[in-house]
């Protein structure tokens, strides 16, 4: 996990807050305008001092984006941005729709880190449930397959490591 990538677009004032002896179980940074900034470890959730401010948003989001935010515009209307190491920051705010898509996020509410994480072998216990050999291509299928659990189980890390 390179934790240092998602470092880069924290405020300073937020860092020094960290624990730097348990970021490698950090999962996510919560960011809302006016209210306490928010870091989620594996089993703990801690409260920070730290409060963002609109301005604080807008100048993330101009780092996430390379000072381009237009440029990012198709992905900022699905609701994230991926960056280098598979981290995802999710994006809330006020909406504009046309012909019923997304066009625009305009007042950024909030921001969400999700800290990248690869579990070698999570997908070991199932693999020989869930495939099965086509012995004619000699390929191996996977069965439809319904992944189902609560937030922060690894979901998406699970189907990653099946392909």
């Amino acid at each position: 996990m390179n934790i240092k990538t998602v470092l880069n677009y924290i405020p300073q004032a937020l860092i020094s807050e960290m624990d730097l002896n348990k970021l490698n179980k950090l999962q996510e940074i919560r960011f809302r305008v006016n209210r306490n900034a928010i870091l989620k470890y594996d089993n703990d959730e801690v409260i920070t001092s730290f409060i963002p401010t609109e301005r604080d948003l807008i100048n993330i989001l101009q780092k996430l984006c390379e000072n381009s935010i237009y440029s990012y515009q198709s992905q900022i209307c699905n609701g994230f941005i991926t960056i280098n190491g598979g981290h995802r920051i999710g994006i809330t705010g006020n909406i504009t729709m046309q012909n019923g898509k997304i066009a625009n996020i305009n007042y950024i509410s909030s921001l969400n880190f999700r800290i990248a994480k690869e579990i070698i072998g999570i997908s070991d216990e199932v693999i020989n449930e869930i495939t099965y050999r086509d012995f004619i291509s000699e390929k191996i299928n996977i069965y439809n397959t319904l992944i189902i659990s609560k937030p922060g189980c690894r979901k998406n890390n699970f189907i990653k490591r099946l392909s």
